[in-house]
């Protein structure tokens, strides 16, 4: 085919005819253009081999598409194997996991049928009990299942200092205190970026205090003081992000989220119920960057403040009728009831509270009081109000 191609554009033989005796051979007559008639023929032919090279390859790579990804025919005899679905985990960071536990046969299987699931996104992270060889399908539907989760959680409540969760990790993990005290000193090692520590040119003191979020954590077997908390901060950020908890803050409040965290931190230890917390983020707002009114302190006036120093220093804390006015005011204290802005959050409040602190309620409140058993709170914008309000506290018995 090729040598009838290469003829096809001049590159034919001379016909034959027979010579009279003594008729010299006729002379070869210059073929011009027969160089460039060669190129302009090889060119073509490479094209022509290019186009079916092209064709196979497209042919192979839809055939490829037809066959799909490899994958598992699930057997109900395969053995059983423990995975961790990590926080925050992408289909395809659960595909790598469950990959490397031979649990599916490959990636590409698991992000298909990932994609295909509408219910797979809804997948917990945690231990989970799995078996070998699953299909991908078959290997979402488990990981949805409850019953293959394995709960030995560890639950933190909302509103626990590090303190607290320090010296509950290390009974539940027989992991020393002081390792927990150890990994907590450096935020930004456990993951928290430096950027939430810009408080818009204000003094900045890095705690962790305020990103250990409260959950029920599903630890490893083989887990660390400083891979704890490096969990509780990944669920922190997750959480934070899901809400857009900077973005809202930064656009309604104009203020850094470091101190709208703080905020949530007070709006969590001083409020008795959930509907509360708005009202208590505005109380706190009111007091630390509206300008009070005449014969208001500009400060937050919260016990709960004093508590927190008391947790610093290695002190029980007290209730506040107990706090002695030395105890209440006492100049050392870098978290004085008398400060506007605290160094740090008191403690690590959930969602509610950071949704309070992000969207705070309407109203001009600089007081709030309990005035019943069920931990509800009366708010006034006045001193005589509140005082009003406290009176009643007392006649029920709450306070006095």
């Amino acid at each position: 085919m090729t040598e009838e191609f290469f003829l096809a554009y001049g590159n034919e033989p001379e016909p034959y005819r027979p010579r009279r005796a003594g008729q010299q051979p006729p002379r070869r007559r210059k073929r011009k253009k027969r160089r460039g008639r060669t190129a302009l023929a090889l060119l073509l032919t490479m094209l022509l081999l290019g186009g079916v090279g092209v064709g196979l390859y497209l042919g192979y790579d839809r055939l490829q598409g037809m066959f799909g990804a490899e994958d598992y025919t699930s057997a109900a005899d395969s053995a059983e194997v423990e995975v961790v679905i990590p926080e925050g985990a992408s289909g395809g960071k659960m595909a790598k996991v469950l990959k490397a536990a031979d649990v599916i046969a490959s990636e590409q299987a698991f992000v298909d049928a990932w994609e295909a699931n509408p219910d797979a996104s809804d997948i917990q992270p945690g231990r989970y009990k799995l078996r070998l060889k699953l299909s991908a399908a078959d290997a979402i539907t488990m990981l949805l299942d409850p019953k293959n989760r394995i709960v030995n959680g560890i639950t933190v409540a909302e509103g626990l200092s590090t303190f607290k969760i320090y010296k509950l990790l290390s009974q539940k993990l027989g992991i020393p205190e002081a390792e927990f005290k150890a990994a907590g000193a450096d935020p930004v090692k456990l993951g928290v970026p430096a950027t939430w520590f810009d408080r818009d040119g204000r003094k900045v003191t890095k705690s962790v205090e305020g990103f250990l979020f409260p959950d029920t954590y599903e630890f490893p077997k083989d887990v660390t003081a400083e891979s704890a908390l490096k969990m509780m901060v990944q669920r922190f950020l997750a959480v934070t992000k899901e809400m857009k908890f900077s973005e809202n803050v930064r656009g309604s409040l104009d203020i850094a989220p470091y101190e709208a965290l703080i905020v949530a931190s007070l709006a969590q230890a001083e409020s008795g119920t959930a509907k509360d917390l708005p009202k208590v983020a505005r109380v706190a707002y009111n007091r630390i960057i509206e300008e009070p009114p005449s014969g208001i302190c500009h400060c937050l006036e919260m016990d709960v403040t004093v508590n927190y120093w008391f947790e610093t220093q290695g002190k029980p804390t007290k209730k506040s009728g107990d706090m002695t006015e030395a105890e209440l005011d006492n100049p050392k204290n870098k978290y004085n009831r008398k400060l506007a802005f605290l160094p740090t959050p008191i403690n690590n409040p959930g969602r509610a509270a950071l949704a309070a602190a992000a969207k705070p309620a309407v109203g001009k409140w600089h007081f709030f009081v309990a005035i019943d058993k069920e931990g509800n709170s009366a708010f006034a914008v006045t001193n005589a109000e509140h005082e009003r309000n406290k009176e009643i506290a007392c006649e029920r018995k709450i306070i006095c």
